[in-house]
Order: C-alpha cells, then sequence, then structure tokens
C-alpha cells in the first residue's frame, strides 16, 4: 500500500483539503472564454488523465528496456512530473502568512527545497517498485471547479489489485493546468510541508528557517 501511494505521489506531488476560496489567485489564460467553453478545449479532468498517463508509460518503458537506473528515473521525474507541478502555489500555501514577508530569492530557495525533496525522496521509491505490470486509471467526469481551480478524482488500479485507489487532485490554471495538492486519504503533501515549515518556526522563527533550508540544499 505505501508503494502503490508513494507511485501516485510521485507522479504528482504534492494533505486535509485545503478550502478553495484560500487558494492563491493566478491569473486566467481564457478570459474571454466563457466557462462553458473553457470546459471544452481545457478540461482538466484531461489534463490530469494525461499527467498520470505520461509519467507511468514512461517508468514502463523504462522497466521494459532495463535502464530504470536512479539517475533515468530522476530524469524521469524531472522531465515529467516537476514542470506538471504548481510549486509557487504549493510553497505559498506551505509557508501560509510567513510567504508573504519572505523576498524573492528566500521564495525561490523553499521552492527548491521542495523541488529537490521530491527528486531525492521518490526517485528511490520508485526505483524500487519493480512491477508495474498493468495500470488502470479512470477519471471522474464530475470535476469541482472555481475561476482558474479545479479538484479532480481519480481511480488507479495498479497490476491486479482489485481495489482501486482514489485520489483527488488539486489544480490550477495559468498558461496550462498544474497539480498543486494531492490528497489521499486525508493526506496531502502540502500539509506536511506546511506542518514541517510551521514547527520550525514556531521553535526557532523564519530566519533560522530559512539558514537550515539553505544549509540542506547546498
Amino acid at each position: 500500500m505505501i508503494k502503490r501511494l508513494a507511485i501516485i505521489l510521485t507522479i504528482f506531488h504534492l494533505n486535509i483539503a485545503f478550502a478553495m476560496d484560500g487558494i492563491p489567485s493566478m491569473p486566467n489564460p481564457v478570459q474571454m472564454m466563457n466557462d462553458s467553453v473553457a470546459d471544452i478545449v481545457d478540461p482538466p479532468n484531461t489534463a490530469a488523465l494525461n499527467i498520470m498517463v505520461s509519467a507511468l508509460s514512461s517508468l514502463k518503458e523504462l522497466r521494459k528496456a532495463d535502464k530504470a537506473t536512479p539517475e533515468n528515473i530522476k530524469s524521469l521525474i524531472k522531465i515529467k512530473l516537476i514542470p506538471s507541478i504548481a510549486m509557487d502555489v504549493s510553497t505559498e500555501l506551505a509557508l501560509k502568512k510567513h510567504w508573504k514577508n519572505l523576498n524573492d530569492q528566500q521564495k525561490h530557495i523553499f521552492q527548491q527545497y521542495i523541488s529537490q525533496s521530491l527528486m531525492k525522496d521518490y526517485a528511490g521509491i520508485l526505483g524500487s517498485y519493480e512491477k508495474l505490470d498493468s495500470v488502470s486509471i479512470s477519471v471522474d467526469p464530475k470535476v469541482k471547479r472555481k475561476d482558474n481551480k479545479a479538484i479532480v478524482e481519480l481511480f488507479i488500479t495498479l497490476n491486479d489489485d482489485p481495489k482501486p485507489i482514489k485520489i483527488s487532485l488539486k489544480m490550477i490554471r495559468s498558461n496550462q493546468w498544474k497539480v498543486y495538492d494531492v490528497v489521499f486519504s486525508g493526506v496531502s503533501l502540502v500539509k506536511n510541508y506546511a506542518a514541517q515549515f510551521n514547527s520550525h518556526i514556531r521553535r526557532k522563527g523564519i530566519d533560522s528557517l530559512i539558514a537550515k533550508t539553505v544549509k540542506k540544499l547546498k
């Protein structure tokens, strides 16, 4: 079960859902379209499905060619997954009220930290997942929408497991749909980072957290 969850979290990245009203605002590239037209030409459920299929297909091909080395899996994550994550939105949600007090360089430090954490943690997990014979993915057609934000529910069946895994992808659209959080059984990576950051800030302050993050990156 842990490995299956790891596969899903790797594909998207990012735990108890944030209210959609609290999501940082981003510009909508289809402002000239009404909602019904935008849903037809750029639906979030299709984007979510494409992200997952692309990543899993690439992993399966690496396994088939016997080239699923740690380096190649890291490259897969970097090419297929990281660009599909709205890292700025995820990081802002993780730091909450402290975000607005950071300068651009400090914001970039935290974005880089989260990105590198994903690369390191899930490349190792994916590398240990040797069996990926069959994958079935379906998307709930009922998508929750509000302006340029959406929540998409997917059902994933790995190998011969008869019980599908249900996840909720929180997505936001600027020039394209990207994932900023994943909710699985009440668990979200964004909230995990928020708890991690806030715990340190309460004990030692934001400056100490910044210094610690810079040290980890080095």
